[in-house]
């Protein structure tokens, strides 16, 4: 943490990862459960020397600076006051002439949690906002389970090998596992020879004994629900957009599954079909839509990936999925054990079922190992919309992914865009509506916007920078809107209001059949240049209707036969120039505008605007 960021802190927000202590002379008891809370969850900043106060913060400087760092971190170091040692990261900082001490206290790896104070398993803490909370026994519990080294899913049951197992659901994963290329053929082996080969049935003392996987995946209902005595998935589709729902609607329609993963994942594909606009049926040898409806790679992904991961363990909880008219909810009990940044990055993850998860790969439903996320942000980003929201809390232990049906690139961002008169490319420009659209993010937010790595989405921030378009707040994690954007990026109604209609309009001419819309043509007003404020913020029918034709240049006239004018200097005036002045239009010899030859086609901005209306139809 820098100084400037330390400074961005001690704003008045409440940040969860970020705690201060006033430990001008000594450190507090309460520090050690900060730092239970920071190692149990996901880390976090603890700052020595800032006084708070009904919210406020005063930097009051640590006064004796190396006995408290020494004797913080030989106590971290030791183990005297918590159960395991924390390797801390400690730095150094001045502010207006005062010392302050600033630790990084890393997450902990699932292995060695929860971190608890004393010997008293009790006295396990998690971060939860902007507090320190004392863990309940089912939390504590989660902790444990998830640190064992033995899966969940992995353990055997005691069950009747010959009845256990629902053989239509063995039947219709043989079927695909047999037609997938790749595959090792067991088509000469009986249903219990085959699982045993896949890993889901053990040798043990007292015979081959079924995992809990191989019920989980296969297991006839009375089994299944003695495993599992909660549904695995509560599906509700709702009639109203998420913003007009109020706790306690009714939903339109709801479908509970509480049987095998295999019948779960056909079931879910049924329930989908009726809540997607267009009808369709899945092959059953590739699991592809024969017509490949567009939004259908993020929906199996996320479906599976609420298959695969939740905790089975957790009994007192069941997955949700809540369809919305503008979004869809994917909620699971069970938190992802990698961090939110590393989660769109390539490579195998760990995962808390693997024997589920290998399962399920070996049918082609989760085949790329650590890309299924982004393969649904890759698809949510190639339908144009708002990314993916993920919130994977690690102090809940939840995780909860939310696709939203909102046009990132409008356009509205891309005349904004268009009229301040920069030039990005068409993930640079979405990464900008992003931040136009948040005012702040974070490189995982960046992540999420590109569906790319690390070092390539810094990249695309970086651009920004440089074009002075978004500012740095927090060394290569935190960016904002550039100052001067701020006012100028509002609501649709606060765009609207910078719409000044025309003064110096040419009535139409006899043979100019126009409605009032067409006549109200936006431009903009000549205050709005220096202030780089959009004129132009919607666009005419007749605008609409000529723009896809400058794909390739068009002369006036042909323009002005197209969008059926007859008054040929009411038509340049007001339909083209607007065009010409929000950058969307560009002259193909502008050092002549007067000349016989000129043509009109569209700029990068026009032709990302034609083709954001292409992908809407």
């Amino acid at each position: 943490m820098t100084q400037d960021e330390l400074i961005q802190r001690l704003q008045g927000y409440e940040w969860n990862d970020v705690e201060f202590k006033k430990a001008q002379r000594g450190v507090p008891e309460d520090a050690y459960k900060t730092v239970s809370a920071f190692s149990n969850t996901a880390g976090g900043w603890l700052v020595f020397g800032v006084k708070e106060g009904d919210g406020n913060y005063e930097v009051v400087g640590v006064l004796e600076v190396d006995k408290v760092q020494n004797d913080f971190l030989s106590v971290l170091r030791s183990a005297q006051k918590l159960n395991r040692r924390v390797v801390v990261t400690e730095s150094m900082l001045t502010h207006d002439e005062k010392t302050l001490l600033v630790f990084h206290i890393p997450e902990m790896a699932r292995t060695e949690k929860p971190v608890y104070m004393g010997r008293d398993i009790r006295e396990s803490y998690i971060r939860r906002g902007a507090g320190d909370e004392k863990c309940t026994p089912t939390e504590i519990e989660r902790f444990l389970r998830d640190a064992s080294t033995d899966r969940y899913d992995g353990f055997t049951v005691d069950c009747d090998l010959q009845n256990c197992f629902d053989d239509t659901a063995i039947a219709w994963y043989r079927n695909v596992y047999e037609r997938k290329p790749g595959n090792r053929s067991y088509a000469d082996k009986s249903d219990i020879d085959f699982l045993f080969e896949l890993g889901l049935l053990r040798d043990t003392q007292g015979g081959r004994k079924p995992s809990r996987a191989a019920i989980l995946m296969f297991g006839q209902d009375g089994y299944f629900r003695d495993l599992l005595p909660r549904p695995v998935a509560d599906c509700q589709r709702y009639t109203t957009a998420f913003g007009e729902y109020v706790p306690g609607m009714r939903w339109a329609d709801r479908a509970v599954f509480d049987f095998n993963l295999v019948r779960c994942w056909q079931a879910l594909l049924d329930w989908y079909q009726k809540i997607t606009a267009t009808p369709f049926n899945v092959d059953p040898t590739s699991l592809q839509r024969t017509d490949m409806p567009p939004d259908y790679i993020a929906f199996r992904e996320t479906v599976v990936n609420v298959l695969i991961h939740q905790d089975y363990a957790d009994h007192s909880r069941k997955a949700e999925i809540r369809h919305f008219t503008d979004q869809t909810m994917f909620w699971n009990p069970g938190d992802a054990f990698a961090s939110l940044a590393d989660l769109l990055d390539p490579g195998e993850k760990e995962v808390r079922n693997p024997r589920i998860v290998t399962v399920f790969r070996r049918i082609g439903l989760s085949e790329n190992a650590g890309w299924g996320l982004r393969d649904v942000f890759t698809n949510w980003q190639q339908l144009g919309n708002v990314p993916p929201v993920i919130t994977n809390d690690k102090s809940r232990k939840t995780f909860e992914l939310v696709l939203r049906r909102e046009t990132l690139l409008s356009e509205e961002q891309i005349l904004f865009q268009a009229q301040i008169g920069v030039h990005l490319d068409e993930e640079s420009a979405r990464l900008f509506a992003y931040v136009c659209r948040e005012q702040e993010i974070t490189i995982a937010d960046a992540k999420a916007v590109l569906a790319l790595s690390t070092e390539q989405s810094l990249e695309k921030v970086r651009h920004l920078v440089t074009q002075g378009l978004v500012r740095e707040i927090e060394t290569e994690s935190a960016f904002s809107l550039a100052e001067h954007l701020v006012n100028q990026v509002g609501t649709d109604q606060a765009q609207e209001e910078l719409v000044t209609p025309p003064t110096d309009q040419v009535e139409p001419g006899p043979d100019d059949d126009l409605s009032a819309e067409t006549a109200q043509v936006a431009r903009r007003h000549p205050d709005d240049l220096s202030t780089g404020k959009p004129g132009l913020v919607h666009l005419t029918d007749v605008q609409r209707k000529i723009l896809p034709s400058c794909e390739v240049p068009q002369a006036l006239s042909d323009l002005q036969d197209e969008a059926g004018f007859g008054n040929r200097g009411y038509f340049k005036s007001n339909v083209i120039d607007p065009l010409l002045a929000a950058n969307l239009l560009r002259m193909t010899i502008p050092n002549k505008p007067t000349s016989s030859k000129q043509k009109y086609v569209l700029t990068d901005d026009g032709l990302r605007l034609v083709q954001s209306w292409r992908k809407s139809e």
